[in-house]
């Protein structure tokens, strides 16, 4: 199967993808960051950011890729960079600790973004293209 055949016949597949991969960096960067340079969440608001931040990564790989391998494999390798995320802090970062809570909080997000298969919204942005440039 082609890198293309991966993913949705969007106008720009290969842009989408892109801002998707550049998604998954700034997760990754914001995750290694010292917690100093961080704002002060509430007790528990690091799950829920850590939810919504997977929850939109893989909300956005249904978007941009299509069939179940495709889907497989970003659901995967999203749930391991949460794991490996969590082991990084712990061993690479001073003011951060790895949280066996945030990976479970990285997995939920990952299933309820990919629970997005089952409706309509797995196609929104086919639909906002064809919106925004009908015919183009």
């Amino acid at each position: 199967m082609s890198g293309a055949a991966w993913l949705k016949p969007l106008r720009h597949p290969r842009l989408w993808l892109a801002l998707w991969w550049l998604a998954l960096l700034a997760v990754v960067a914001v995750c290694l960051v010292p917690a100093t340079d961080l704002p002060r969440t509430p007790p528990g608001g690091d799950k829920v950011e850590h939810f919504l931040a997977y929850f939109l990564l893989m909300a956005s790989a249904v978007q941009v890729f299509a069939g179940r391998r495709a889907l497989c494999l970003a659901a995967a390798g999203l749930v391991a960079m949460g794991v490996a995320i969590e082991f990084a802090q712990a061993g690479l970062t001073a003011t951060r600790g790895g949280d066996v809570w945030d990976a479970v909080a990285d997995l939920l997000g990952v299933l309820a973004g990919w629970a997005l298969v089952r409706t309509p919204l797995r196609d929104l942005l086919l639909h906002l293209e064809r919106r925004i440039a009908p015919g183009a």
